[in-house]
């Protein structure tokens, strides 16, 4: 029940008057245990290749993985999710690549996981578009992302990271029924324990743009990807998705981009007892990032963004500040 009054007798503003009554009353906080840190990782050795569209983020070769995750988990930063660049002559029509054993997210696994331990997790993108020459998602024929057929790629490229190692498996490409052949295939391999984090709510958004351009698909994207990622306009169709891949076994459900839909994190919320990650993307941040650097902003506009999605009800957030802002939390 709401209890309702009236001036004088009422004055919100005593619970605002100083930062520990503020601190005693906050009804939502942020903790470096609601950060996911993203990696884009690229051939080579003793690389860090600064990203022009994405200021402060950088591309690393194999090998310089450690400098940020010594940093990650000196913060305690749960978990980084990793991204390839993968060199154009690697590319085909079919996204053969992310089958190779020896790529940059299996080579990168194998190292962490021979380095670290269990001391932080592992998230790993399952999608083709790193892979393809055309940067779709799935395979393409006629103009057509094929579904059923791209689904038993996927099937295979989520066994083989889960063979080196990755803990988390988050299919972004949003073709239909990919997360139920994805548990069963880990299950049938003896992968039960393996976490499946779906990207359930991915929308084809213009915040992705920065973010293609890290992976290299931005400019051998033909076309758009609106016939597999869900329209902007859309909220309701959002809760089918996530019903479904709930009933298919995702164990976390994922909402792309984060600030733009706020509403759908806090519905999705409302509707299922799921945990539900955002995903600060590209856009979001180089937005954010590059009105800092301009001082249109502070860099408390970080803090008060992520705790945005914390009030909406996410149970984490897959942000590019994650590293700047557990240092500032610790």
């Amino acid at each position: 029940m709401i209890i309702t009054g009236k001036y004088p007798n009422l004055r919100l503003r005593r619970n605002r008057k100083n930062d520990w009554a503020r601190r005693l009353v906050q009804e939502n906080s942020l903790s470096v245990n609601d950060l996911i840190l993203p990696i884009f990782v690229i051939d080579g050795k003793n690389k860090k290749e600064s990203i022009k569209t994405m200021p402060g983020v950088y591309r690393y070769s194999v090998d310089k993985i450690p400098t940020i995750l010594d940093k990650a988990i000196k913060y305690k930063i749960p978990m980084v999710a990793l991204f390839p660049y993968t060199n154009k002559k690697l590319k085909d029509s079919l996204g053969f690549e992310a089958l190779n054993e020896n790529n940059l997210v299996c080579r990168s696994i194998r190292l962490i996981k021979k380095k670290y331990k269990n001391k932080i997790g592992i998230m790993c993108d399952v999608a083709l578009d790193p892979y393809t020459s055309h940067g779709h998602d799935g395979i393409l024929q006629n103009g057509k992302v094929l579904n059923d057929e791209t689904v038993e790629i996927l099937v295979k490229q989520s066994l083989l990271q889960a063979e080196m190692g990755c803990d988390v498996i988050a299919p972004s490409d949003m073709m239909d029924g990919r997360v139920g052949k994805i548990r069963k295939a880990l299950d049938k391999n003896n992968f039960k324990d393996i976490q499946i984090l779906s990207y359930a709510a991915k929308y084809a958004s213009g915040f992705y743009g920065p973010f293609r351009d890290a992976v290299g698909s931005k400019k051998s994207l033909k076309g758009d990807k609106k016939t597999y990622q869900m329209d902007y306009s859309n909220s309701q169709e959002a809760l089918r998705e996530i019903k479904l891949d709930i009933i298919e076994g995702a164990d976390i459900v994922m909402v792309k981009p984060g600030m733009p839909y706020l509403d759908i994190i806090k519905s999705i919320k409302e509707n299922f007892k799921i945990p539900v990650f955002a995903y600060q993307v590209s856009g979001e941040y180089s937005l954010i990032k590059n009105a800092i650097d301009k001082k249109i902003i502070n860099k408390n506009c970080i803090i008060e963004s992520l705790t945005g999605f914390k009030r909406a009800g996410a149970t984490a957030v897959v942000t590019y500040f994650a590293d700047q802002i557990a240092k500032y939390l610790k």
